[in-house]
């Protein structure tokens, strides 16, 4: 249960907030400290990401209380 809601609060905030997401994950993924340009679809990638998570830890949950 505590997965699940991790899982969901995620992808709430990275379908909400999908530039803090992407910006977070390539600062601690570049090692020599340059700078990186992400392409604007990547922002949209994220967020259709998130909201795949939030669905599916939603229908997860639903699935085990029946």
């Amino acid at each position: 249960m505590l997965v699940r809601l991790l899982l969901t609060v995620f992808g709430v905030f990275e379908f909400l907030f999908p530039q803090n997401v992407v910006d977070f994950g390539m600062k601690h993924s570049i090692k020599d400290g340059s700078d990186v340009e992400v392409q604007p679809w990547v922002y949209t990638v994220a967020r259709i990401e998130g909201l795949v998570i939030t669905l599916w830890a939603l229908r997860r949950g639903k699935k085990k209380s029946s």
